[in-house]
């Protein structure tokens, strides 16, 4: 399975084509998912430009995808798009439009009360789990980690050269959970194509987009998502051929 993420928190300075306003994102994910995309996942955006949980903003941007790909469509819920643990909360129950799936930071103050109020409106729960944070200590703790549809792996390491031996530690911690979810693995930046070769060459799934790197692999800048997820889908391993 590999994911699209469309934004993130980048904006137009980091590249003229993350797309900010939902139509833009709608047509990024329509591209990107007749690319080979399984999934969407997006960064709900303000007319500034700020990521937002807003119930208006997100069901703007719900509705826009939903018309454009027959996808699965998950967001955020980070403390970039909003800070305070509690106004956090009362604006994912005040949502009108639900996503399919909302990924929640567990390293993040609230996380716990957040995911549970998400299982509660049927959203399903997206674990984002990052590496050099409690987060994975914490989740391996929780009572809500069997309930979750899957982990989202992501690997903070800059380096190519170190990243895969740090996601390989972090991979193996939560094998030793009594209760194992889905894992996605996936880098940021320098460790973006290499993360996603590994989780490739470990049949997990993975994800790849203009939030997690501007470039493709073999360094150019990537001229929009669906050229990205191209790229990805070229990286994969082939398949077995059983005569």
């Amino acid at each position: 399975m590999v994911q699209v993420c469309l934004n993130g928190g980048r904006g137009p300075g980091d590249s003229a084509a993350v797309p900010m306003s939902p139509d833009a994102m709608a047509e990024a994910a329509a591209a990107a998912v007749a690319a080979g995309a399984d999934e969407v996942h997006v960064h709900p955006k303000t007319p500034c430009g700020s990521d937002t949980l807003s119930p208006r903003v997100l069901a703007d941007t719900l509705t826009a995808i939903r018309a454009a790909v027959d996808v699965p469509v998950g967001v955020t819920t980070g403390v970039p798009a909003e800070p305070d643990p509690v106004r956090r909360l009362a604006r994912v129950r005040a949502w009108t439009v639900l996503p399919d799936q909302a990924c929640v930071n567990w390293h993040e103050p609230g996380a716990e009360a957040l995911a549970a109020a998400l299982l509660e409106r049927g959203v399903a729960v997206e674990a984002g789990l990052r590496s050099g944070t409690d987060g994975p200590a914490r989740f391996l703790r929780s009572s809500l980690a069997p309930r979750v549809l899957r982990v989202l792996a992501e690997m903070t390491d800059p380096s190519p050269a170190t990243a895969e031996s740090t996601a390989l530690a972090l991979l193996a911690a939560l094998s030793r959970s009594p209760q194992p979810r889905p894992v996605l693995l996936h880098g940021t930046d320098a460790s973006a194509w290499p993360l996603l070769r590994l989780a490739r060459r470990l049949g997990l799934a993975t994800r790849i987009g203009l939030e997690d790197t501007l470039l493709l692999p073999d360094g150019s800048p990537a001229r929009s998502n669906a050229q990205l997820v191209s790229a990805a889908l070229s990286e994969s391993p082939p398949a077995t051929v059983c005569a």
